[in-house]
C-alpha cells in the first residue's frame, strides 16, 4: 500500500493559559493542493485550545480529484456542503458507503480505529463546503468507525426575521437536527437576507463548549456577553465558554451574509496530530500509520 504523505507531528493540549476566552478576528492561511483545490486554512497548533474540540477547519472551493484515497483515524472527518455547490460530490469510504453528496448535504465520518475515505467532485461539480477534523476524547479515540449522512432536506430550519438557519447537526432555539456519532458538536449553516441590514440570529451555549463562527460570506458581527467582534469576509473567530451564555452573530450592512457556528463539547485533552490522524501520543501515532501501511485499516472498492 502506498505511503501517505503527513506533517510533522504537533503536541497540543490544555497546558497554556489564554489571555481571553474569546480570539480576535482569524483569517487563516490559504492553501492551494493541485488545480483543483482552493481553501482558506485554520489550525489549532496556530489558534490554540480555543478551537477545542476542533482540529482543523478548510473553508474550500473543489473542482477536480484532489486527495484521492486517504486514511484517517482517531478523529472525526465532516463534510458540510454549502447550497451553492454545483453538481455531485462522490463519497466512497471503507465502511462500505459510495454515494454522492448534493448541495447542503453533510457527511460525519467517525474514523476511530481507522479508515479509508475518498470523495472527490463529478465530472462538471464545483463543491462549496468546510471540511472540518473534531477531536474525541482518548477513551473513544478507538472506538469501531461509524458515519452518519445528513440530508439538506432533514434538516430543520429556523426562520428568524430577516434570517434563515439550517440546524446541520445537534440543536438550537428549540429544533433538534440530527445526533452525531461522536463528539457532541451542533452545526448550523445561516444566510442573512440582502437590505436586513440589523437582522440578528442568537444561539443558546451551554457551558465548557467550544464555538466556531465563521463568515463564509460578508460581514458578521458577533456578540458573546460583553464581547463583540467585527468578522470580514472569510473570517471567523473561536471561544471557549465557562458559563452558559447568548452568542448573537448581526448583519452589519444591506448585503447577503452566509455564516456557519459550531458549537462543540471541549475535550480539553493533550493530543498529538499528523497528517489525517490525530491520537494521544506519538506512540500511538506511529501504530496507526503502521497499520495502514499494512491494509489493516480497510479498502475501498474500486466499483465508481
Amino acid at each position: 500500500m502506498q505511503a501517505i504523505n503527513t506533517t510533522t507531528a504537533v503536541i497540543q493540549g490544555p497546558t497554556k493559559q489564554q489571555d481571553s476566552t474569546v480570539s480576535g478576528a482569524l483569517t487563516g492561511e490559504p492553501l492551494g493542493v493541485g488545480e483543483g483545490f482552493a481553501a482558506k486554512s485554520f489550525r489549532a497548533r496556530e489558534i490554540g485550545e480555543r478551537m477545542d474540540p476542533l482540529v482543523m477547519v478548510d473553508h474550500y472551493v473543489m473542482t477536480a480529484p484532489t486527495f484521492g484515497a486517504h486514511p484517517h483515524g482517531g478523529m472525526s472527518a465532516v463534510s458540510l456542503l454549502f447550497e451553492d455547490s454545483e453538481g455531485l460530490f462522490h463519497n466512497r469510504d471503507s465502511l462500505g458507503n459510495d454515494f454522492d453528496l448534493r448541495p447542503g448535504d453533510l457527511y460525519w465520518l467517525k474514523a476511530g480505529s481507522g479508515a479509508v475515505h475518498d470523495e472527490s467532485p463529478r465530472p462538471g461539480a464545483r463543491i462549496h463546503g468546510l471540511q472540518v477534523f473534531i477531536n474525541v476524547p482518548q477513551v473513544r479515540r478507538f472506538d469501531a468507525p461509524e458515519s452518519l449522512l445528513v440530508r439538506s432536506e432533514d434538516m430543520p430550519v429556523i426562520d428568524a426575521p430577516g434570517a434563515r438557519v439550517k440546524v446541520a447537526l445537534g440543536e438550537s432555539n428549540g429544533l433538534r437536527g440530527a445526533v452525531s456519532p461522536s463528539t457532541a458538536v451542533t452545526i448550523l449553516d445561516g444566510t442573512f437576507k440582502p437590505g436586513q441590514v440589523g437582522a440578528q440570529f442568537s444561539h443558546r451555549a451551554a457551558a465548557n463548549r467550544g464555538i466556531w463562527i465563521q463568515s463564509v460570506e460578508g460581514s458578521l458581527d458577533v456578540a458573546v456577553g460583553d464581547n463583540s467582534q467585527h468578522l470580514e469576509d472569510g473570517q471567523a473567530i473561536a471561544l471557549a465558554t465557562d458559563d452558559n451564555c447568548t452568542i448573537t452573530v448581526t448583519n452589519p450592512s444591506t448585503d447577503p451574509v452566509h455564516f456557519a457556528l459550531f458549537d462543540g463539547a471541549r475535550i480539553g485533552e493533550p493530543w498529538v496530530q499528523d497528517g489525517p490522524f490525530v491520537m494521544g501520543s506519538i506512540q500511538q501515532i506511529s501504530d496507526i500509520k503502521a497499520a495502514y501501511e499494512a491494509g489493516q485499516l480497510g479498502s475501498i472498492s474500486n466499483n465508481t
